[in-house]
């Protein structure tokens, strides 16, 4: 690995994480020695690269500074591209189309090779014929989670049982065979798992819930023994 090289990899490591990284932790992931980080800190830092903090506290890179775009290794391509094609093939109709979107733009601006790499990719999702949830109602779903609003849904449980519920939705899992929402139940006073198949009639309220998305699901992955990633 070139220098050059070196330091992108860094600052994609950094990108990825919101909290601070020790400067042994960098050198551990990239196999490089601590006083070569140090090194590689301060001539991003001289380069513009907003990166915050000190040796022995940990680095953050704060928002603002961006890498040239589309310098993607084969691996990348790989991975942007599978995961594209199975949102295209398990998501939303909305959703499918806007992966499919993004492919192509990646695909028009990036370099001959890369660009063929990307089309030609050997990695394929299956088909699904299972029925995941209605279109429109996964939309407005994926919508009240971006605009942190509640939502009233008429829900189904395993009984056949029909229950009116105003939930805070915090998001969306999406698995195989079914779509699941991670919420708040005002009902219930506590944290529930609503299949999306299982919802007979959704309700937008237009009524912002009390508390953050972030903080919901930081709530959420405690009680659930999630660590947070």
């Amino acid at each position: 690995m070139t220098r050059t090289e070196r330091l992108l990899q860094l600052m994609q490591i950094l990108r990825r994480h919101r909290y601070p990284l020790t400067g042994a932790e960098l050198a551990r992931e990239l196999g490089i020695s601590l006083r070569s980080i140090y090194r590689d800190i301060a001539t991003l830092q001289q380069q513009g690269a907003h990166i915050t903090g000190e040796a022995g506290l940990g680095y953050v890179l704060q928002p603002g500074f961006t890498l040239p775009p589309l310098m993607f290794s084969a691996e990348e391509i790989e991975a942007i591209t599978l995961g594209a094609r199975w949102v295209a093939e398990r998501a939303d109709h909305q959703l499918a189309m806007a992966a499919r979107d993004a492919l192509a733009k990646i695909a028009a601006v990036l370099p001959a090779a890369t660009r063929h790499a990307s089309e030609s990719s050997g990695l394929l999702i299956g088909p699904t014929v299972q029925q995941l949830g209605d279109n429109g109602q996964l939309k407005q779903i994926r919508q009240a989670i971006r605009q942190q609003q509640k939502i009233h849904i008429a829900y189904q449980d395993e009984r056949g049982q029909i229950s009116q519920r105003v939930i805070w939705p915090c998001a969306l899992a999406f698995f195989d065979h079914v779509r699941v929402i991670v919420a708040w139940c005002e009902l219930r006073e506590d944290f529930r798992h609503f299949r999306t198949d299982r919802i007979q009639a959704i309700q937008m309220t237009n009524q912002s819930y009390p508390e953050s998305r972030l903080g919901l699901l930081k709530q959420w992955r405690q009680q659930e023994g999630i660590p947070a990633r």
